[in-house]
Parts: C-alpha cells; structure tokens; sequence
C-alpha cells in the first residue's frame, strides 16, 4: 500500500512560509529588502498593533510591469538571479525569490505598482496566495504593498505571536538594522500612527545614526576604520566611557548587508579588552565591504547569517579597525604656527562634531580616520606557559595541590558530579579564628588541625542564590534617589516591561523610559548600582525565550542576581564580614557555588608536617 504522497501546493507553500515568516517582524525585514534592491531612495514602514493587522510598505524603487505583477508572487520568481554561478557572487539582498510567496501564502495583500515611466500601474489583490482581483490602477512610481491579518489561516502559528508591544519592538529593531546598513536610503518607520524613525538619506554614516539613536549614544563614538587590498572596515565604536552592559549595540554590516556574526564580535571584544572591566561591552556600527565572492549568504533561510571565504580576514579587518580607534596615541610635538592656531580656531568653531565632549576622543563624524597597517597576524586565544619558576620551593601543579588535599566529589542523585570541601560532622562547630585575607580574595582560616582558604565571592554567591530559591524569600530593595535609565534595544526593553511583575519579586522596580529604555527606580539592596543594567541584560538574555521562565531559567536569573550581589573578589572587606561568611561556609551552608565550583579547601596539618619535613 502506498504510503507517500506529494503535499499540496498550498500546505507546502504553508511549510515554507515557516521557514521565511516567523512574525511581522520577518515581513518588514523581506519587503524594505524588496524595496531596496529596487532602487529605492526613499521607503516608509508603517505598522499598527505590532505588525499583526496592518503592515504598508512604500517606496519609489523601479515598480513592477503589470505582466510580472502576478508572477512575483510564485516561488522561486525572483529578478535577481539567473543560473548557479550568481550564487558565488551575490550583490542583491534578496535573491530566492521566496519572500513574497511566502508572505502571501499567510496573510491578505493588496499591492499597487508602476514603473518608471509608464503611463500606468497595476492594483494586485492576494488572499492566502490566490490572486483575487488583478486591475490597471493610477499610482505613483515605485511599489506600495499592504499586508494585513497576518497568520489568519494558521492558527497554530497565533499562539506563538506576542504582545503587540513585544511585535512592535521586534519590527523597530529590524527597520533600525535595514536603515543603518544604508545610509543612502532615506527610511521611515511609523508605529500607530507615530513616527519612531526617519532617516535623512544623505549617504553620511554619522547623521544616519544621529537620527536613529540620538545625541547621547552618538557622543560616545569614535570613528574606526582599515582597509587592504581585499577588505575595507570603516565606522564607528564606542569610547571606553560609554561601554554597556550589553551587547544589543552592536551592529555589523557586510557589503550593505546587516548581519550577525560570532567572529566579527569576537574580534571586536578582543581589540577591546584591555580597555573594558569585566561585564562591560562596546557598542559599534561598523560597515565591512569585501567582494561579493568572499562571502556567502546562503547559509540561513532569513540571510541574518553569512559565511566568510576567510573568517581569519574578517576578524583582523575588525579588530585592527578598532584597535586603532580605542588605543591612546602618543602625538608628535612640534611648535605650532600661528596659521595652525588660527586654522584650528576655524574649524573648532566651525565642525559642530557632537563627540567632542567625551575626554580623549576623536569627535564624532569627523574624518580622522587612520588606517593601521597589518603587519602581524591578530592575536590568538593561547597562553605561552614558557615562564619558570624559580629555584627553593617546590612547584606544584594545580592538579596535584587539589589531589593532594583539595575537595572531594559527589554524585548527586542527578547523576551530577560536584565537588565539595571535606566537611565531616565535627567541623558544624562554629570555632574558628580567621587568620587574614589573601589578594583580597581568599579567607586564611584556622579550624581544628587544619587550615582553610575560602573564596569570599563564591561563598556568598551560593547563600545569596539559596535564598532567592526559597518560596519565603522577600528580597530588601533600596529605593534609587534618581532613577538608572537602562538602554537595551527596543526588543530586549519590551521583553523587560512585559516581565515587570517578575522583576519586582526580585526586587526591582522599572517603567518604560521610550522606546529603547527603561527607567529602574528600585534594585535589590545587596546589588551596586552600577551593575544595575549589567543584571537586567543578563536576566533579560533567559527571559528572551519566550513564555513563563522554566526551572533552569529561574536559576540562570537567580545566578545573574546573586553574583552582581556578592562580595566582589579583588576588594578588601571588614573583620566581621569576614567571620560572618566564614561561620556559615564552615557550618555546611555554602558547599559550591551556583556554577558548581568549590568554595573552600582544606589543608591539614599532616599535609603541612610533610611539606615542611617535620613527620
């Protein structure tokens, strides 16, 4: 009996929708696209309740002749490409032609078109992906396409669909990307009636992002770039001053392309960790320009992923771009002339730079750029090892010092091995006397025969997680003279005002601040203000995914809160602080910290006799 059959064209069609469609946000991203590699100079997005119900797309690209009108909206019709060897260079930024299939096949559209030229256009009407009507219309040159009730027939995918305040910041974050990859098109976004974006279309990077993110974010830039004979990166990243504490304003465009990539991320961060602590991030727009064939952009149905011929090009290209932006530089002395005086007074006057009030950087949307020349290869992730020690003592492996008198394992009933201090029943005797504090970090006990070094930070990072496990815990919240106002995106912002309940168990209080911030007037009294936005980025990382927060990701919010809220290691602390925290490691409180390390170890005195050749 047979027992595979060919689907339908239309659940197949509803299949591959799947994969291109996954919100209204997919639709904006496919059609300013659409608009674009039309020729568009001028486009605007509007959208009500998040996208859901109405979506319109205007441009003065070249339009679509009435004979193609109907055929555009088939799968795999597509102006962009003609055989197999277009895929090894592809300079459009679509190219599948599945974008308006794919729309259709889920949602009514109504489009309007004419082209350059002609005395006439085209009225389209679609419902589900059948042409219902198909006229001659009068309309401007360029493309006007309505997309409304999206997902009306298939319910399945409405109950994945969120808030109208989660679509709609989700559709903002994809017009922010399209318009700062092209700064030579004129974009504007508007939201219930309310214009949230427009871009001046001048082709100039700086007053592009002026007008999407404003005066403050964009004083906090300088600009960046290199180039070889096969990459070129120029753009702009932030000052060591205006570092996040997340990585939402980071920002890659490849050949006009937004993307997202690990590698150039990873080459950004590296060229700025020696200038940023720890949980701090730089925000960067920077524009890659490479040949079309050094890149391939077939790899992710939603082309937000590439691949690179040479990811070793890419990451140098960024990280020497940067690099130059955020090393100090020693100035030549030399006298200056009276006409260098003079000039200078000119254009200081004259620039009207908005960067130039952050110390020691290059004003924003100056010309300053300095390419580095590359004549070594970036540094690589590795450690050399090749320092002695010096002659006296004996050196001893980590792994031997923990073997020979470190913590032991346990399986927990999980299966999960862990490894805990060597606690017996005697040692729940709270006498002990607290010797000193080694590099700010480490308590020096003495207890019974032994002697114990406890790491202050985990230690409290285990008994602040504890607590915030507990069903009766009522976190202590100290109430913020002035507010901190967070920026994390207008999709990460969203996802925070909708878990706002949440945050308040745990001890913050926040209202929206715009678009793209947050206002926190209360935190959790064991946390230092400036970690405030460091917290809400990482909590706001599990709460992305969507629904009520599992168990596990209850736990990754709980490990975020309790290590910002713990003793900080590299800091000294009081005589009492330190007994306190002693007594409750050494009575059997705090045997690991949340991420599983120990947070103490013995040393016995017979270890010590041995060392010293005393036994």
């Amino acid at each position: 009996m047979k027992k595979i059959f060919e689907l339908e064209q239309h659940i197949a069609d509803l299949i591959a929708a799947g994969e291109v469609v996954e919100r209204p946000a997919s639709v904006v991203k496919e059609l300013l696209e659409n608009s674009i590699d039309a020729g568009a100079g001028v486009i605007t997005v509007e959208i009500k309740a998040g996208g859901m119900t109405y979506i319109r797309v205007t441009d003065n690209g070249c339009g679509i002749a009435p004979e193609d009108a109907t055929t555009a909206f088939l799968r795999h019709a597509t102006s962009k490409l003609r055989d197999a060897e277009g895929l090894e260079a592809i300079g459009t930024l679509g190219f599948r032609g599945e974008a308006l299939a794919a729309i259709a096949a889920v949602s009514r559209i109504e489009m309007l078109t004419r082209e350059h030229g002609a005395r006439e256009g085209v009225s389209l009407t679609l419902e589900a992906g059948t042409v219902s009507d198909i006229s001659p219309a009068g309309c401007p040159e360029g493309t006007n396409i309505i997309v409304r009730d999206l997902f009306y027939n298939t319910p399945a995918r409405l109950k994945f669909v969120k808030s109208d305040r989660a679509e709609s910041s989700a559709v903002a974050s994809a017009v922010l990307r399209c318009a700062l990859s092209r700064p030579d098109v004129s974009i504007r976004f508007i939201k219930d009636g309310r214009t949230e974006y427009h871009t001046p279309g001048d082709s100039r990077m700086d007053s592009c992002i002026y007008s999407l993110f404003g005066r403050e974010f964009s004083a906090g830039l300088i600009p960046a770039e290199t180039t070889d004979e096969t990459l070129t990166v120029s753009g702009y990243v932030s000052v060591p001053a205006a570092a996040r504490g997340n990585r939402s304003y980071q920002f890659f465009v490849v050949n006009g392309r937004p993307i997202q990539s690990r590698t150039l991320q990873a080459a950004l961060e590296k060229a700025c960790e020696n200038t940023l602590p720890t949980g701090r991030y730089p925000s960067c727009i920077l524009y890659i320009t490479t040949s079309f064939s050094a890149v391939d952009v077939n790899v992710h149905p939603a082309k937000t992923e590439i691949k690179f011929v040479s990811d070793k090009q890419a990451f140098d290209g960024v990280y020497y771009a940067v690099l130059s932006a955020v090393t100090p530089r020693q100035e030549p002395q030399r006298e200056r002339s009276e006409s260098d005086t003079e000039t200078n007074a000119r254009n200081e006057q004259g620039s009207g730079s908005i960067g130039s009030d952050i110390p020691g950087a290059r004003p924003f949307g100056t010309s300053a750029h300095r390419p580095i020349s590359r004549v070594e290869s970036a540094p690589q992730n590795s450690h050399s090892g090749t320092g002695k020690p010096g002659g006296g003592f004996k050196t001893m492996q980590a792994g031997e010092f923990l073997k020979a008198y470190g913590p032991k394992t346990q399986t927990s009933a999980e299966g999960q091995k862990t490894r805990i201090p060597n606690f017996d029943h005697e040692m729940r005797s709270p006498s002990f006397r607290v010797i000193g504090e080694a590099l700010n970090t480490y308590i020096i006990v003495e207890h019974k025969n032994s002697m114990w070094l406890i790491d202050k930070h985990a230690a409290h990072e285990r008994i602040h997680f504890d607590a915030l496990k507990r069903y009766d815990f009522e976190p202590m919240s100290q109430a913020l003279i002035a507010p901190v106002v967070c920026r994390h995106g207008a999709e990460d912002i969203s996802i925070l005002l909708e878990n706002a309940e949440l945050l308040e168990k745990l001890g913050f209080a926040i209202e929206s601040f715009g678009d793209d911030a947050v206002a926190v007037r209360r935190i959790p009294a064991e946390i230092d203000i400036s970690d405030t936005e460091a917290v809400l980025s990482d909590m706001c990382d599990q709460l992305k995914l969507g629904g009520a927060p599992s168990p596990a990701q209850q736990d990754e919010i709980y490990r975020a809160i309790a290590c910002k809220a713990a003793i900080k290691a590299g800091k000294s602390s009081d005589a009492h602080e330190l007994e306190t925290l002693t007594a409750r490691v050494l009575s059997g409180e705090a045997a690991q910290c949340p991420h599983g390390r120990p947070v103490a170890f013995e040393i016995t005195k017979t270890f010590l006799d041995r060392g010293f050749k005393r036994s």
